[in-house]
């Protein structure tokens, strides 16, 4: 019975120590908009992560309209967190009001920078805009992601809105925001971008 017990304890030791904490910096995609927060995409995350056992934590600093800006401001809170994995998913909200892809790329860098070095592995989630300012607008600000995720080595999800954004069923009224169905569709992206990161 002893042995058992000590066994037991080691193994908790061992799950505590390889615990990781991560972070998520972003709008309203990941602040769960619309939707009931324990059914968003971090939220499920989370339990994913948690699942067998493990005592991952997951920070969601997410904040509705959010932009790049906003997310800078608020980034040494984030930080405060020791956050090894780092989810960066900021950006939409200024293309949509037309800032200069410049300014965007040039916060979502220094985000990236000082979370890595914080020293968390970044991964970044990509999202896409309406062409309401134009097809070049459009194309330089999507290209903005590819170009940071291969300069700063960062986890990359391509358009995580991707099989969601189209299926009538998985967005709310607005068009813009994924609803409840939607959630486990970008979590299942985002995860798999995050498990390599907890070895």
């Amino acid at each position: 019975m002893m042995k058992f017990l000590f066994m037991l304890s080691v193994a908790l030791m061992s799950m505590t120590v390889n615990a990781k904490t991560v972070v998520v910096l972003g709008d309203s995609i990941s602040a769960g908009y619309g939707i009931d927060v324990n059914a968003g995409w971090v939220s499920l995350l989370e339990k994913k992560l948690n699942e067998n056992g493990a005592h991952h934590s997951v920070h969601n600093e997410s904040i509705s309209g959010d932009t790049t800006a906003g997310g800078l401001a608020r980034l040494n809170h984030a930080l405060d967190f020791k956050p090894n994995i780092f989810i960066l998913e900021l950006g939409a909200n200024d293309g949509l009001r037309g800032f200069q892809p410049t300014l965007i790329k040039n916060n979502l860098t220094q985000i990236i920078q000082r979370a890595q070095q914080a020293g968390a592995k970044v991964v970044l989630l990509s999202m896409k805009i309406p062409p309401n300012y134009g097809e070049r607008y459009v194309t330089l600000f999507y290209t903005i992601y590819p170009q940071l995720a291969k300069e700063f080595n960062t986890g990359y999800v391509p358009f995580i809105m991707e099989d969601v954004a189209l299926t009538k069923d998985m967005m709310q009224a607005d068009g813009l925001h994924p609803n409840e169905k939607g959630q486990p569709v970008i979590m299942n992206k985002v995860l798999a971008e995050v498990l390599p990161l907890l070895k």
